[in-house]
């Protein structure tokens, strides 16, 4: 490895690091300053371990910050855990971390990745072009990191964040062997849950909205949105905007472990011998275990959406719902609609997915050089347009599958099977019937990320969940 600068060079390097960092010129570095410095730099936000250096704990006046002697040997101390990291890391001791370092580290940690992410990775560092890291690019990038130990450094890598917008089939995360040892895996699973919990709940009229305009909108009533609204309001009250939220709740608990683990199976019998999985055959394990929590929880879809389009009194509660449409209907009626909602998967799951992906490299590859992670409001952006797209794509199937499930339960409306119903709506309303609704299921996209964003990241601190 190339030898060390000496130790002038470095004192003179810390002092314009501080001066740049120090933007009031007040002569200390607080942790505002450093939030700002990080943005500025490509870095994202100040860690908890750089924040408790720049806190009186951390050696800091009470003031909250650092003056240049601090701040210098608070770096120095950074740059001697940073170097044993690095060695850690150079497997071969020349001096440099490679894509293969980086994949052995990984698998070290039970995660698998792919020649492609490797290299991703190693380009966000490699600012010479010679697809290696040298000692200087990797105590540059990390310097304001507070990293322990090699799964700090891993886990800095490997994003993963759950977000829930009611409908979404989420590609579970690869979770490494010491989450699952640990029990990361599962705290991060019911963050997934509380945070889809509150979405749903906050965004449940628009909900109810859409599966109403769904079964009831037609070219001859011209409903509209806040028609829509007035005349749920006006059957049952404001808190009749919330029918079918409960069940919608309950069933993300069930949902999310069903999914998470037919994915574990499906992943291991796609890879066979295989170091990794592309984001095809991701996609395609996915979709599967998709499917298979689908089939399980289907019935539950059902009741959801009777209970979201129940008149006052009409049922006494979940169990008297499902009691009735067994009664009358028969254990078949809990499946109705169960062939478009599975086929809507393919296509929701492989466009959201593709554009998802397509969005966030295309970004990265024009607008961020010195980072793989392109910050969370860029990922926010990323998710809205690849969920809306994926929306657009389904919705005729969605729109058929609700219809399906609720047509049972309304007097004197004929039975048809999802191609006949396809052809009723096309000869009656033409392709803007396979549409109706959608307006209020757009309009819940962005509130519903927003809102899971922000309670998964607080059911995370508050679960010991660590980001790093």
């Amino acid at each position: 490895m190339r030898g060390g600068p000496g130790e002038a060079e470095r004192r003179q390097r810390w002092g314009r690091l501080f001066e740049e960092l120090d933007r009031n010129k007040d002569g200390r570095v607080d942790v505002q300053e450093l939030r700002q410095g990080l943005a500025r730099l490509g870095g994202g936000d100040p860690d908890r371990g750089a924040q408790q250096g720049l806190s009186p704990e951390g050696g800091a006046d009470p003031d909250g910050g650092l003056d240049l002697e601090e701040f210098t040997q608070y770096l120095q101390e950074r740059e001697q855990r940073l170097l044993l990291l690095f060695h850690s890391l150079d497997r071969n001791q020349d001096g440099h971390i490679d894509v293969s370092e980086i994949q052995q580290s990984f698998r070290a940690l039970g995660i698998s990745i792919s020649l492609e992410q490797a290299q991703k990775i190693l380009h966000s560092m490699d600012r010479d072009g010679t697809m290696t890291i040298d000692w200087q690019e990797w105590r540059d990038h990390f310097l304001l990191h507070s990293l322990e130990n090699m799964e700090d450094v891993l886990y800095f890598w490997k994003h993963s964040t759950v977000l829930d917008i009611g409908e979404c089939l989420t590609i579970p995360d690869e979770f490494s062997e010491q989450e699952k040892l640990t029990g990361m895996w599962w705290k991060q699973l019911v963050a997934g849950a509380v945070a889809g919990a509150v979405s749903r709940t906050g965004t449940a009229p628009l909900d109810r909205l859409k599966v109403f305009m769904q079964v009831h909108s037609s070219k001859t009533n011209q409903l509209n949105i806040l028609g829509g609204l007035r005349n749920m309001v006006q059957e049952g009250g404001v808190l009749s905007l919330w029918r079918g939220n409960g069940i919608n709740v309950l069933k993300i608990a069930p949902e999310s472990a069903i999914k998470f683990m037919a994915y574990e199976q499906f992943k291991r019998a796609i890879r066979g011998q295989q170091e990794t999985l592309h984001v095809q055959e991701r996609f395609v394990a996915g979709s599967l275990a998709g499917a298979t929590a689908q089939t399980i929880i289907y019935p539950m879809e059902v009741l959801k959406t009777r209970l979201t389009l129940r008149r006052t009194g009409q049922y006494k509660g979940l169990f008297d719902c499902a009691w009735r449409i067994m009664e009358r209907e028969g254990p078949r009626a809990f499946y109705h609609g169960y062939l478009p909602n599975v086929l809507g998967i393919i296509p929701y799951a492989g466009i959201d997915l593709a554009v998802y992906e397509t969005l966030k490299n295309r970004w990265l590859q024009q607008y961020s050089h010195d980072s793989a992670d392109p910050g969370i409001l860029v990922l926010l952006a990323c998710g809205t347009i690849s969920s809306t797209c994926g929306q657009i794509a389904s919705y005729p199937l969605a729109l058929i599958r609700t219809r399906m499930q609720a047509q049972a339960s309304i007097e004197g409306a004929p039975q048809f099977s999802m191609l006949g119903l396809l052809r009723h709506i096309l000869s009656q309303e033409g392709m803007p019937g396979l549409y109706r609704g959608i307006a209020p299921n757009f309009m819940k996209v962005i509130p519903a990320v927003s809102i899971s964003y922000v309670v998964y990241e607080n059911m995370k601190q508050a679960l010991g969940v660590t980001s790093r």
